[in-house]
């Protein structure tokens, strides 16, 4: 267990490399700094390859290329308009099809949030490719059980889980897009420590019948690891592109549960880590995988759950992460 650290590393936008590289739909936008080893940097929803920007730094410090992309759908990185484009066999072709664009054989893989499920299966489905993975917020659950829309409907109950909500096209971009700034700033804070709802507040993740989810976001405060001006970027971004291309990571998720039949159960043997938040909902609700572990990943070598950490790991308490991250690098084999 750590303490919690409000201490975030000094961000420097001029040391980064932006770059444009060919992937299978077009094009991905990454964010590159230092040399070494590659570690690939995969973010979730809704974010971009900022969320990566205490990492970029202290990474190429130690020894590393560090890489975070904007995954296919959002930012700079090509944004393909069928709905069944974003399905994760795509995301895991991306991902090894920047690998090899910056010339590189293999990669260390780190993934939070959505961005932790790409990795997680980059990992199982490319093995060749990425001989470690990194796991933030979302622990590792192999596929099985039942179609996950059913599931997801299940956890509803009298409400509608948010996952559900997200799968009609167009219903969640209309509550989003009139007020894309005012809508992430509550999101952000709904998930973090320090300003999520308190306990028996109706949660976040809901939504009630005929209602939106903004209707439970606090509302006022900014987190404190996200300043007005990192809001302006992650605003900025949504604004121009839209929500269309990062929401059908949602939709695709039946289609998923087909593609990866062939993977049921299957576990990651290569070397991995799992980082968790105390306070992150997806830590109680999957509690049940992190249990599995020494089924479901046997090269597990460090799991760790932040004190008074919500969702938003890496910015939430940078310091700490990045010290786990580099801690575990290093002791990868080469």
């Amino acid at each position: 267990m750590s303490q919690q650290s409000t201490q975030q590393a000094t961000w420097q936008p001029t040391e980064v490399t932006h770059r444009l590289v060919p992937s299978p739909t077009g094009r991905i936008h990454l964010v590159e700094q230092g040399t070494g080893p590659l570690v690939l940097l995969v973010h979730g929803f809704p974010e971009s390859w900022y969320s990566w920007r205490h990492q970029l730094p202290v990474l190429a410090a130690a020894g590393y290329r560090a890489v975070a992309i904007d995954v296919r759908g959002y930012g700079r990185s090509s944004k393909p308009g069928g709905t069944d484009a974003y399905r994760m066999l795509d995301l895991v072709a991306d991902n090894a099809a920047v690998v090899h664009a910056l010339g590189e054989q293999s990669a260390v893989i780190v993934g939070h949030d959505w961005g932790a499920a790409i990795a997680a299966n980059s990992a199982l489905i490319r093995p060749d490719v990425f001989r470690a993975v990194g796991l933030l917020s979302i622990p590792y659950a192999p596929r099985g059980g039942p179609r996950p829309s059913e599931l997801f409907q299940q956890m509803g109950g009298e409400e509608e889980f948010y996952v559900s909500y997200f799968q009609e096209p167009g219903r969640a971009e209309a509550e989003i897009e009139p007020d894309v700034r005012g809508w992430l700033a509550g999101f952000y804070a709904a998930l973090s420590a320090d300003t999520m709802p308190a306990p028996g507040a109706p949660a976040p993740h809901f939504v009630s019948r005929g209602g939106t989810l903004r209707e439970r976001f606090p509302a006022g405060r900014l987190p404190a690891w996200l300043s007005e001006s990192d809001l302006d970027v992650y605003a900025g971004e949504f604004e121009r592109t839209g929500l269309s291309g990062p929401l059908n990571r949602y939709r695709n998720m039946d289609r998923d549960w087909e593609d990866l039949a062939a993977f049921d159960g299957a576990p990651i043997t290569q070397p991995s880590l799992f980082i968790g938040g105390s306070q992150d909902a997806s830590t109680t609700w999957l509690a049940d995988a992190i249990k599995a572990y020494p089924v479901t990943l046997p090269g597990l070598t460090a799991s760790h759950i932040l004190d008074g950490c919500g969702h938003w790991i890496q910015q939430e308490q940078p310091t700490e992460v990045n010290r786990l991250l580099t801690d575990w690098l290093a002791a990868l084999p080469v």
